[in-house]
């Protein structure tokens, strides 16, 4: 049996993340699925794998359900298969904030930072300059061994061990005639660059975007195209190819426990 795995997250207000613990837990449990929801005052975070009956249960309940006041009816899924279950257990908790960053004036719950789609990214780096002419610099949100396992062609990676790093590494690497380009923020899923292009507004770039969906998003509707190597995931894969399909590649950990691709004797 194939497993279906999905990776989705929304930023929206949830007054009382504390209540909603109990019935995701039972929810998740019941369907038989594995993998981590996160919840938090400023919106959800989720990886689950499990059957296709089962996930499509899951996001049946979390879009229509009553209990959850049609705040994740429009929650947006990016999906992958495997062969095996690629978590070990079921976690739903509570968090200050889905995805950490430390900068309490970012609230992406409040409003959506702006986007471009995968399509139209791959056109702005075909042709080399946005639609209005502008320079495109592509910038890595993700950890530095996340980097080293895959990116796109030229980006621009701030050497980060942990996303609350960001603001200071951004301030630190990126030179002040970077600032006047189009500046593409991506990331896996999409959940760091939307908060970093938050970010970027606040401090007064005028253009700046997040690759709507993220990586795994790019994949799916565009391919390979100007990538080099895999992207990374949390879960046991490690690692998906451009064809969403694990990698083949072996990792071992490195002195500081992240993983690197194996060298091949």
């Amino acid at each position: 049996m194939q497993v279906v795995n999905i990776a989705a997250y929304k930023f929206v207000s949830i007054p009382d993340p504390v209540l909603w613990l109990p019935v995701l837990k039972e929810r998740c449990f019941n369907l038989g699925l594995k993998g981590t929801v996160i919840l938090a005052e400023e919106g959800i975070n989720l990886f689950l794998a499990g059957s296709r009956a089962s996930i499509d249960a899951f996001l049946d309940y979390l879009r229509h359900d009553t209990v959850f006041e049609n705040r994740f009816s429009n929650l947006e899924v990016k999906e992958s298969l495997s062969a095996r279950q690629p978590f070990k257990r079921m976690v739903v908790r509570k968090a200050k904030e889905i995805i950490t960053m430390r900068h309490p004036m970012i609230k992406p719950e409040l409003r959506r930072a702006p986007s471009v789609a995968p399509f139209k990214l791959k056109k702005w780096i075909e042709q080399g300059h946005d639609d209005e002419g502008r320079e495109i610099l592509l910038l890595d949100t993700r950890n530095r061994f996340e980097v080293d396992i895959g990116t796109f062609e030229n980006a621009l990676e701030l050497e980060i061990d942990k996303f609350s790093e960001f603001p200071a590494a951004f301030e630190k690497n990126v030179p002040a005639e970077a600032k006047e380009k189009t500046i593409v923020s991506f990331c896996t899923g999409g959940i760091r660059c939307e908060k970093a292009v938050l970010y970027l507004e606040e401090q007064g770039l005028p253009h700046v975007y997040q690759l709507e969906g993220g990586i795994l998003r790019y994949f799916e509707e565009v391919g390979g195209a100007y990538w080099q190597g895999e992207c990374f995931v949390f879960d046991e894969r490690m690692a998906l190819k451009p064809s969403l399909e694990s990698s083949n590649n072996e990792f071992v950990r490195k002195d500081d426990g992240n993983p690197q691709v194996k060298q091949a004797n």
